[in-house]
């Protein structure tokens, strides 16, 4: 099919609409986001503990050394920033200055805008923008103008958008490059679904991106592009999208397809799995120590998670008339509903004997090498995130929520860590859109076929 795909201006140069959506840990890269700029759409690289360089271009290992978890933190802020540089380097060089080159931030991330403002130091020139979402980037649009970079907040209705335009980015309009509508049903990774949405009942893009769009006409934002993320596969599903008028300026961000590319610097396994998903193989769920709602492969990793969290039952420390029966375990008194008692014991019954306190009243049951691997994910934790639930570390005066740790939540440092560097795809984390399964069925990838970025760029450009 033919599309009538223009170019786009943005920062003083005409771009393909077509923006690489970002993915950490270390997985959106400077191989792989320098040739999409270099094939003429913007790259994005992930700022979130970005692979770093040794003197002879190899990966070096995040190793934390130090004895506290403020220390541990203070070296993946170190890891952060020195692998985003040598990634944006990287992209710069194969780009040769064709695209445009951004960087993406999880606005949770812990110290976020101490890393955006070391990276935008430190490259200055290279980087047109700055995507961030997972949260509320007030601060996005004031840290990024400081060093002449666009920003593009990510969204997931029109009115988050108002909000952070009222508070905060009417002040810093000039550089507003676009905003990320992000579907909260379809994307990967983590997704802005509120408690008001249904996580299993998605809805339509379309009003809600109009939505978007009739109250950036109210700010005077008519011209700003919007960039659609979530659930995009290819454009020929999209065409009535493009040159709408009612929609306005409309680019596309794809974050799924670019995972199987020959630059893509995930794993070999990890390609082959992509290529055998079916539909439904995907799972919108939120045990992520976000607190955010979250796509990703089910697998074992997933499956322990969930077995995890039905193997739980309410507790009170003293007895009432609902919480009328008492248990010994482990030597702790606690007491239960009658009617959870036959529950536990079958549970301890098959191995998991181990109980563990939830801030939600609750206990969990655990094997003793889960619990035994729960605690030292917690105590190893290197404060990666504003505020865990699984570790209680938060990025305040006193490094803490303030709330009991979370055991039915997980280490995302750890796990990402080790999925984007030769991990299990079995026994990790797996972050993917809810559009992966397609890979086994586009005829483009047939007989196993891998294209290169250039070549993808090129089938998506034609509406495949």
């Amino acid at each position: 099919m033919s599309l009538n795909l223009n170019s786009i201006r943005l920062g003083g140069k005409d771009v393909l609409p077509l923006i690489e959506g970002g993915k950490g840990v270390a997985i959106s890269t400077g191989a792989s986001s320098g040739p999409w700029a270099k094939a003429g759409g913007i790259g994005t690289i992930s700022a979130v503990i970005a692979d770093q360089y040794d003197a002879h271009g190899n990966v070096e290992t995040h190793e934390y050394l130090g004895r506290t978890r403020a220390d541990r933190h203070e070296e993946m802020i170190k890891y952060s920033v020195r692998g985003t540089v040598d990634q944006v380097r990287k992209a710069w060089e194969i780009s040769k200055g064709e695209g445009h080159i951004n960087i993406n931030m999880l606005w949770e991330v812990g110290s976020a805008q101490r890393i955006l403002h070391e990276v935008l130091e430190k490259t200055k020139g290279m980087i047109h923008g700055v995507t961030c979402g997972a949260g509320m980037p007030f601060k996005l649009g004031e840290l990024a103008s400081k060093y002449g970079a666009h920003y593009y907040p990510i969204v997931s209705s029109g009115r988050a958008f108002n909000l952070l335009w009222k508070r905060a980015y009417k002040n810093v309009s000039e550089l507003l490059g676009g905003v990320v509508y992000e579907d909260p049903w379809l994307a990967g990774g983590h997704n802005g679904l509120s408690n008001a949405e249904d996580p299993t009942k998605p809805g339509d893009p379309y009003p809600r991106v109009l939505e978007l769009r009739n109250i950036m006409r109210k700010l005077g934002l008519g011209e700003t592009p919007i960039i659609m993320a979530g659930g995009v596969w290819n454009l020929k599903e999209w065409k009535d999208w493009i040159d709408n008028k009612e929609l306005g300026p409309i680019m596309f961000q794809f974050g799924t397809r670019p995972l199987l590319t020959k630059e893509s610097q995930i794993s070999d396994k990890w390609k082959k799995r992509l290529m055998e998903l079916k539909s439904g193989d995907i799972l919108l769920q939120n045990f992520s120590p976000t607190g955010f709602f979250s796509s990703a492969l089910k697998n074992s990793f997933i499956g322990e998670l969930v077995g995890r969290n039905d193997r739980q039952v309410d507790y009170a420390p003293k007895q009432s008339e609902e919480f009328n029966t008492e248990m010994v375990i482990d030597r702790k008194k606690y007491f239960v509903r009658g009617a959870d008692v036959e529950k536990v014991q079958n549970w301890q019954s098959t191995g998991f004997q181990k109980a563990m306190k939830t801030p939600g009243d609750s206990l969990i049951f655990v094997t003793s090498q889960k619990c035994a691997e729960i605690r030292k994910d917690q105590a190893d934790c290197v404060g990666c995130l504003s505020q865990c639930r699984f570790s209680s570390w938060a990025t305040n005066e006193k490094n803490s929520t303030g709330r009991l740790a979370d055991p039915r939540s997980f280490c995302i440092q750890k796990t990402l860590e080790d999925v984007s560097h030769e991990g299990s795809i079995d026994d990790n984390l797996v972050f993917a859109g809810h559009n992966a399964f397609r890979f086994g069925s586009d005829p483009f990838y047939s007989n196993g076929f891998v294209p290169t970025v250039k070549q993808l760029v090129d089938r998506i450009v034609s509406g495949d």
